[in-house]
């Protein structure tokens, strides 16, 4: 897989494993876990078609203008630097993933997608297991949440291909309140899929989409963002589950077409990151508080480890020393 310069090293590539004992007996829903919006976006193939996931006005711009709009989509489609190791190495635990299969494709072969195709998904879940199999006490959150261009054929791949790639790592669906790391330390399973489709009804080590909401804020603003965020956080408790705080700006068409050149990273992104990083710092984890926190472009700042030494909180309300 093509790969970017990391930026940000491996300090973090154990720390669910060298956590203390009093956080990993918790619930794993009351700790804070890093996670990647758009985690595959690290690479694109301009070469490809675009994809299905696109309006009709956003194709039709892409066949007149080819290169152009491409690289206009290349600016911002990506929202992540790093690849799934160098991510996995930095300590986010958490990946969004969007998938599709390429329309006029013979065979099932299934991509990662945003507005351009990725990777092909099975890639992508080679490089996580490798990753797993050498840090045997990490656990990934795999949140399959949007799907395209997808029939039962296709899901029926992916969902064999999740559990070949993974086998016993695969944790099975059970109460969430149960889930802690060393209930998945006694088991030797690293690995939480959530499948956002009725095709993995019935399939033990499935996830149902429920188990993992994660409320989209939808704007440009970042003090609307931090507010939504809030809000969320405050009516978590009544689902009972895993929590995803999206600390993210979504651009809209005017959005783009004023940063046309610039693209997510320079014109979004980087100038919002201090108001969203405070809001960051400021929360806590636990029953009430936020548990899988997610961002664009994660290297940018110490995202990871700022969120993994919330943690720390955790400990000083119980007398324990910080990690």
């Amino acid at each position: 897989m093509k790969t970017r310069p990391a930026g940000i090293g491996d300090a973090n590539a154990d720390w669910m494993g060298s956590i203390p004992p009093a956080l990993s007996a918790m619930p794993l829903k009351h700790l804070a876990v890093p996670g990647s919006h758009d985690s595959f976006t690290f690479w694109v193939d301009v070469h490809a078609p675009v994809g299905p996931d696109q309006k009709l006005y956003v194709k039709y711009l892409a066949t007149m203008f080819s290169v152009f709009a491409k690289k206009v989509m290349v600016k911002w489609s990506m929202t992540q630097n790093l690849t799934f190791r160098e991510q996995l190495n930095a300590g986010i635990r958490y990946f969004d993933l969007r998938v599709s299969s390429k329309p006029g494709e013979p065979g099932n072969e299934i991509y990662f997608i945003h507005g351009l195709f990725g990777h092909k998904v099975k890639d992508g879940l080679l490089e996580i297991n490798s990753f797993l199999s050498r840090h045997r006490k990490e656990v990934v959150f795999l949140d399959f949440n949007h799907y395209y261009a997808m029939d039962a054929a296709h899901h029926v791949y992916l969902i064999n291909m999740l559990q070949e790639v993974f086998g016993s790592r695969l944790c099975h669906t059970c109460a969430v309140e149960t889930v802690t790391l060393d209930y998945l330390w006694d088991k030797k399973q690293q690995v939480i899929v959530f499948y956002h489709h009725p095709s993995a009804q019935g399939i033990p080590v499935m996830w149902p989409g429920n188990k993992i909401p994660a409320p989209w804020a939808n704007t440009t603003e970042p003090y609307k963002l931090t507010q939504f965020l809030e809000t969320t956080l405050k009516e978590r408790a009544k689902h009972g589950s895993f929590h995803v705080s999206q600390a993210i700006l979504t651009p809209r068409v005017n959005t783009v077409a004023k940063g046309l050149v610039w693209g997510l990273r320079n014109y979004l992104v980087e100038r919002n990151l201090p108001t969203i990083m405070s809001w960051v710092r400021a929360q806590k984890p636990g029953m009430d508080g936020v548990n899988i926190i997610t961002s664009d472009f994660v290297e940018l700042t110490d995202f990871a480890d700022i969120v993994i030494k919330l943690n720390n909180l955790l400990l000083t309300e119980k007398g324990h020393k910080p990690r």
